[in-house]
């Protein structure tokens, strides 16, 4: 399996490396490109609007397209738009090359999913699946760090050439490697919206965008603060990042423990106090200074990697619990609402510190998060009390039992 699934399993690490490295160049391309950082943080914000709005009508788009040449296509022109981004002479060319980042990432990663899924027989595909967002995860334990690395040594435009070299690495397998595969029926956008309006479903992806705008409005400027905060550059920049990494991975490990085997309403609120601690601790270390607010701060960074990535793996198994049968569609709608969550977030820590100051990021997340807290106690309620599916599809979470175990 693993040889088969290699070449997605690349893609997939390439596009989480580029996705995620942001936040450790971030200070650097501010430097070179003579902007802000809030400015700079805008790149995220421009990626994840143009993957959230992008990827559901690609799917639509290309959902004819034979499987292997829309991945070897996607992929292609990821690397290209990775290469678009190295040589930027300006901000407005990289950022018109991050938009094409993100729609060939948000058209190669459903189509390698679905890949996965049509390839292997029903008792292995949720493992193929893993695998394949396996190189998402491990982007932040490798690809990351290592970016910070790269763009400490050489400059931020080296990173960007790794990347394209990864996914013409990546498409190469694709070509070599994988069989050919028909293209799938596809579900228009109308469909779509009718299902994610649906009271049960709504519920879900609004919680999905309200928890995530604490964690991109610090993630985004992580690696400014690092260094404003603990005067941290280069290597020691790159090495935290790696821990933060560890602790990510770990954390969505944990998440498919909980969610497997805890009440999963329960899991995500004790999820959101620890992130409102964590969160608050960054803003904590530097009224604090010192050893003492250093230790503050990693407190803070260990407790936001470990318990924030097992939101998203949890959030997914509640998903697919409403309805196993829908669970493609509430999953890349789960996706699209993760984005608008991510960048609304980015922007707003942009906002933070123009209006304030990069200390006050901690305070502006651990307030988003006891917001979606209070809408999580609000809705629980209601979301748990038994109804009956109706021809619409208007159901609430089916029994824990129930739901399969879902990849992060």
């Amino acid at each position: 399996m693993l040889t088969r699934l290699l070449p997605l399993v690349l893609g997939a690490f390439a596009i989480g490396t580029e996705t995620f490295m942001i936040t450790g160049v971030l200070p650097i391309i501010s430097a070179d490109l003579k902007v802000s950082p809030a400015a700079a943080g805008s790149l995220v914000t421009i990626f994840a609007l143009a993957y959230a709005f992008g990827s559901p009508l690609l799917a639509v788009a290309t959902a004819g397209i034979e499987r292997k040449r829309l991945l070897l296509a996607a992929m292609g022109a990821f690397a290209a738009a990775n290469f678009l981004a190295a040589f930027a002479p300006s901000f407005a060319w990289l950022a018109a090359a991050r938009v094409l980042l993100a729609l060939t990432a948000g058209t190669f990663m459903p189509a390698a999913t679905a890949f996965a899924t049509a390839t292997y027989e029903p008792s292995r595909r949720g493992h193929a699946v893993a695998l394949v967002y396996a190189g998402m995860t491990l982007a932040t334990v490798i690809g990351v760090p290592a970016g910070s690395f790269v763009a400490a040594e050489a400059s931020w435009r080296a990173t960007f050439i790794g990347v394209g070299v990864l996914a013409l690495l990546a498409a190469a397998g694709v070509a070599l490697i994988l069989p050919r595969l028909s293209g799938l029926a596809a579900v228009s956008l109308k469909e779509r919206l009718a299902i994610a309006r649906r009271p049960a479903v709504l519920k879900l992806l609004a919680l999905t965008a309200l928890a995530l705008l604490g964690p991109f409005a610090a993630n985004t400027y992580l690696g400014v603060l690092l260094e404003s905060a603990l005067g941290v550059t280069g290597d020691w920049l790159a090495g935290l990042l790696m821990v933060f990494g560890l602790l990510s991975f770990g954390g969505s490990q944990f998440g498919g423990y909980g969610a497997d085997r805890w009440d999963r309403g329960r899991f995500i609120a004790a999820i959101l106090v620890v992130l409102i601690v964590a969160f608050a601790l960054l803003s904590i270390g530097p009224l604090l200074g010192g050893s003492v607010g250093a230790g503050a701060i990693i407190l803070g960074l260990c407790l936001w990697g470990l318990w924030g990535w097992a939101f998203p793996v949890t959030q997914q198994a509640r998903l697919v619990s409403l309805d196993p049968a829908l669970a493609p569609i509430t999953l890349s709608l789960n996706t699209s609402a993760l984005y608008l969550g991510a960048a609304a977030g980015s922007a707003l820590g942009g906002f933070t510190i123009q209006l304030w100051s990069i200390d006050a990021l901690g305070w502006v997340a651990a307030a988003c998060e006891v917001a979606t807290l209070a809408y999580l106690v609000a809705t629980e309620a209601r979301l748990r009390r038994p109804k009956k599916t109706s021809a619409e599809g208007a159901c609430t979470e089916a029994p824990q039992s129930a739901a399969p175990r879902v990849a992060a």
